[in-house]
């Protein structure tokens, strides 16, 4: 290809290919695969800066004055001052070749957070729990509604209603739930996200005297917390949910009512239209063959009514996941 570049310097490379009929993309292709050091070098241009004006205008750049301003904002700056050493696009074309062309100042760097990944196949093996805001009597004023919610079940375990948050109150809750549900010493993980009560202290020293592994969400990931966000949405889209409640005892009224309702009459689509009341104690297989005799029954009284065959009640789900493992 020797001869197509001293040719191609006198007639340009299409004409000096045709003339020694070598195809262009060969000639392409060879320049491509011989090092960069074999090729002839160009001679640098007189009108471009030199190496050491530009590593003058990279540490001006850099510097703590201009580290925070992008490069319009310094080459005005310094015109103000009577003071030029290149355009704003060459200043942008000097960080791109040092890989700059981003925050030049050194950012925090924020920890990396694991994604909980927690398996549940009965009851009170995992517990999730939050606390979320209703609004009380007047414009600012809320009360607090703490939840504690197996994951397998969604059975409710354990409630309360208070003025304000508190890690004292969220420990009082947790210990008197778990000793309600006969938690032993390493059966429960306790599930939240981090939120101050669920970080604080004292409950993390309660937790640790149970023998209760405890897990948080990752920042800003809803759905590292998902079963209590939905029962929460339950909750606030029931059709008697007050726009606002006039008093502590009202709220508590209200919720005794609901969360009556939620884990003895509320059919759950993630528990196979069972309640969690009868999943958390036992009696959902007893459900289950009750409701597959109702349906055998239908079939024989009409099976042209039924086109895939007699008809099954869906399974009990045999495990509950929050973050299941990826595939490989």
């Amino acid at each position: 290809m020797n001869a197509v570049d001293e040719l191609a310097d006198r007639i340009g490379i299409s004409a000096a290919c045709r003339e020694l009929g070598v195809p262009r993309s060969s000639w392409y292709r060879a320049r491509r695969e011989t090092p960069p050091t074999d090729r002839k070098s160009r001679s640098r241009p007189d009108r471009a800066l030199s190496e050491e004006e530009e590593k003058t205008i990279l540490e001006l750049l850099n510097s703590e004055r201009f580290v925070d301003l992008a490069p319009r904002q310094v080459y005005a700056t310094l015109l103000d001052e009577g003071e030029y050493h290149c355009s704003w696009r060459e200043m942008y074309r000097i960080l791109g070749k040092h890989k700059q062309v981003k925050e030049r100042r050194r950012q925090r760097q924020h920890p990396t957070y694991t994604k909980p990944e927690l398996l549940a196949t009965g009851p009170n093996q995992v517990w999730s729990w939050d606390i979320s805001k209703l609004r009380g009597p007047t414009t600012w004023s809320y009360f607090y509604l703490y939840v504690i919610l197996d994951i397998y079940s969604r059975y409710v375990v354990g409630w309360m209603i208070a003025d304000r948050e508190s890690s004292a109150l969220a420990k009082k809750l947790i210990a008197k739930t778990c000793d309600k549900q006969g938690i032993e010493l390493g059966q429960l993980t306790l599930h939240a996200d981090r939120g101050s009560s669920m970080r604080s202290y004292p409950v993390a020293q309660l937790l640790a005297d149970l023998g209760v592994t405890k897990t948080h969400s990752r920042p800003y990931c809803p759905d590292d917390n998902p079963f209590s966000e939905a029962q929460f949405k339950t909750l606030k889209y029931r059709p008697d949910y007050p726009s606002r409640f006039a008093s502590l005892a009202e709220a508590r009224d209200w919720a005794r009512h609901f969360f009556a309702w939620y884990n003895r009459v509320h059919h759950h689509t993630g528990i196979a239209l069972l309640t969690p009341y009868d999943v958390h104690h036992g009696h959902a297989q007893a459900v289950l063959d009750r409701r597959q005799q109702v349906l055998l029954a239908a079939y024989e009284a009409h099976p042209e009514r039924f086109v895939k065959g007699p008809p099954k009640v869906p399974a009990l789900p045999k495990e509950v996941w929050i973050n299941p493992p990826s595939s490989p």
